[in-house]
């Protein structure tokens, strides 16, 4: 049977931005992924979630339990496990050193959350960014309330287990990410229990089925979305866009 390789690049490809990483040290360190997610602030429940998504990321198991013994077992890394921790410390102070040599650039280029979320690569291709104003429960998920450039808001509907990986709080810097699929654009606000965002066309697709339309926020900010048949929408007017608070998806630069 093949070995499979660990996979450092599509493990640690999208930064060690949430709590993720530090998990998987924690488990190393107390050989419990129960006190691991205690010691991080997080459910046992994400405690689990983070491993699951790094060791998919990796392409091998981090993590393997160990059953028996008088503490009625626990959890280890694995070789994989610890490799990839080295490798996330190696790529970790490679880049604090490349940001403090930047830092001495001034206002020439933005800062460093900006400079990641320049690396970040999906295909999502409205990506916005934002300021976290608050968080409320909402049974078992959380309402993320977000604040745009310019001052609009955007709400965006997520687990409380992703909150706690990516340990969200307000007045943090993140990104607001959504598939221009998910965004419907009209002339008229006409749906209820979504996000509304008003702005202005710049390019409007003229096919009799409707099509994709590229607004203007107002505060500036580019938004990709569909229009559909018999739109009416016209170059430089006013629109609507409409994206449920579900597809609104959060992600967080280190």
């Amino acid at each position: 049977m093949k070995k499979t390789r660990l996979q450092i690049a599509g493990a640690l490809g999208h930064d060690a931005a949430d709590k993720r990483l530090d998990i998987l040290r924690r488990i190393g360190e107390a050989g419990s992924i129960s006190e691991a997610a205690r010691a991080a602030g997080v459910s046992y429940k994400a405690g689990w979630q983070a491993v699951d998504t790094l060791s998919n990321l990796a392409g091998v198991p981090l993590v393997e339990r160990m059953v028996g013994g008088s503490g009625g077992g626990g959890a280890r890394l694995t070789d994989a496990g610890r490799e990839l921790l080295q490798a996330a410390d190696e790529l970790a102070l490679a880049r604090s050193e490349v940001l403090a040599r930047l830092a001495g650039k001034g206002d020439r280029l933005p800062g460093s959350s900006s400079l990641a979320a320049l690396g970040l690569r999906t295909s999502m291709r409205n990506q916005l960014p934002c300021t976290v104003a608050g968080l409320r429960a909402q049974g078992q998920a959380l309402r993320v309330q977000l604040v745009l450039t310019g001052g609009m808001l955007l709400f965006s509907r997520i687990t409380r287990e992703s909150a706690q990986l990516l340990a969200l709080r307000a007045g943090q810097q993140v990104l607001a990410l959504c598939k221009a699929t998910a965004v419907k654009v009209s002339a008229e606000a006409s749906s209820e229990g979504v996000n509304l965002l008003q702005g202005r066309t710049k390019r409007v697709s003229r096919a009799a089925g409707g099509g994709e339309v590229a607004l203007e926020l107002d505060g500036g900010l580019q938004l990709v979305g569909f229009a559909g048949p018999g739109h009416g929408l016209k170059v430089h007017s006013s629109a609507v866009a409409s994206v449920d608070e579900s597809a609104v998806v959060i992600a967080v630069a280190p």
